[in-house]
C-alpha cells in the first residue's frame, strides 16, 4: 500500500502488507464494494472520494480480516483525506 501523487511520487508507503490468503474471496460485494474489488494479481487505486467508503469498509472488517496491515491502511487514508491530488494504492503482483 502507498499513497501516491499525480505524477506517481509516492508519498507515504504502508510497511504491513495484506494477507490475501485469509478471506478476502469470502467478501460480499454489496457489503464491502470497495474491499472487494482488491486483487492480489493487480492494482488498485482510491481518491479522496472513495476513501472514506473503503475507511466505513475497514471499520466493520470481519475479525479473521484484520491485521497490521488495517491500521496502516487507515492512516494512508487519513493522508489522502488530508491532502490533494493523492491516491491510495494497493499494488499487487
Amino acid at each position: 500500500m502507498a499513497v501516491r501523487g499525480d505524477s506517481g511520487n509516492v508519498v507515504a508507503r504502508a510497511k504491513a502488507g495484506v494477507d490475501w490468503m485469509v478471506g478476502f474471496a469470502d467478501l460480499d460485494m454489496a457489503q464491502f464494494p470497495m474491499l472487494w474489488a482488491l486483487t492480489p494479481y493487480g492494482d488498485a487505486v482510491f481518491n479522496q472520494r472513495q476513501v472514506p467508503l473503503l475507511l466505513a469498509e475497514l471499520d466493520r472488517l470481519p475479525a479473521h480480516l484484520d491485521g497490521d496491515w488495517v491500521g496502516q491502511a487507515r492512516e494512508l487514508c487519513r493522508g489522502v483525506e488530508r491532502g490533494q491530488h493523492l491516491y491510495l494504492w494497493f499494488v499487487g503482483d
